[in-house]
């Protein structure tokens, strides 16, 4: 064998031997992925989402996928006539406009449980209406109504549960009902912030568009690889942190707050940016951790 293809070899198991200390200390541990964004803008992104995640079942993992589709909606907004309008951020959902939601919502979902069955895993499609899972009120934007939208007030983590135990990869679908049983569009950040904490995840993921937290987005060098819960909120407090990364960092930090052990902002754009955060020693993104880690 030649030397150049057996530094390739050895480069490879170096790999493996890096990731062992991780996949055992999160051996059967679960990790919730919310998946969304760029990230499922192409087939080719979404099939290095879907191996990754597969990977991470396979090797002793809990995974849970809960994933958005906003694009996608917003096309099919504009197929039937219609303009989307959003508020601070949140899409304007009325009764139409959930109707294709969850139609478009549904279609996604089964996508990606074909591609993890495609690769050998079983997995199992639901919504947050499924066996009670999620439990909404009407969600207001700055005292705005705008329309169909659910604030998460209860989780019942039970389907998930009987779903992990008998070997299915679970991927929601960020819908859910109020008392009266009443369909809700729901933010799939939410969506995953809530079902990360009724489930105790050890890992709480967010596939995003950008590569992490700056303190100044303009300066690459003021990247942040890791970050106390506490020290992000004082981000926040002093507006350092704004724009569509200021919603899903109260996200994060209300995650850890709430038992998460650690959560995670990778660039969903990058290939296999999960595994790379995950096995390595170094990561590609932005970890978000309990003030006595920090």
């Amino acid at each position: 064998m030649e030397k150049p293809e057996m530094e390739q070899i050895m480069k490879k198991a170096e790999v493996l031997i890096e990731a062992l200390p991780y996949i055992q200390k999160f051996n059967r541990k679960i990790i919730v992925v919310k998946y969304g964004g760029s990230a499922m803008s192409n087939e080719e992104l979404q099939k290095n989402v879907i191996k990754d995640v597969t990977l991470l079942k396979l090797v002793g993992f809990k995974p849970i996928i809960v994933h958005g589709g906003g694009k996608a909606i917003s096309r099919w907004v504009e197929k039937a006539g219609k303009q989307p309008v959003f508020v601070n951020g949140l899409r304007v959902t009325d009764e139409e406009t959930m109707e294709i939601a969850e139609m478009v919502l549904g279609r996604v979902n089964k996508n990606l449980v074909s591609m993890v069955e495609e690769l050998g895993v079983s997995a199992a499609g639901i919504s947050g209406k499924d066996g009670g899972l999620l439990r909404v009120t009407k969600k207001y934007s700055d005292g705005k109504d705008i329309g169909f939208v659910g604030d998460v007030k209860d989780v019942n983590p039970k389907i998930l549960y009987d779903l992990i135990d008998r070997d299915y990869l679970p991927i929601v679908a960020p819908v859910g009902l109020d008392d009266a049983c009443q369909t809700y569009n729901i933010n799939a950040d939410d969506a995953a912030c809530a079902i990360a904490r009724a489930v105790g995840a050890d890992k709480l993921v967010f596939l995003t568009d950008v590569e992490g937290l700056y303190r100044n987005f303009e300066d690459k060098t003021s990247f942040i690889s890791r970050i106390s819960a506490s020290d992000a909120d004082r981000l926040i407090d002093e507006g350092i942190i704004g724009g569509g990364m200021l919603p899903k960092l109260h996200n994060c930090t209300a995650a850890v707050k709430g038992g998460v052990n650690r959560v995670h902002i990778l660039d969903g754009r990058i290939p296999h940016c999960l595994l790379l955060e995950i096995f390595t020693d170094h990561g590609v993104g932005t970890a978000i951790v309990g003030d006595e880690e920090g």
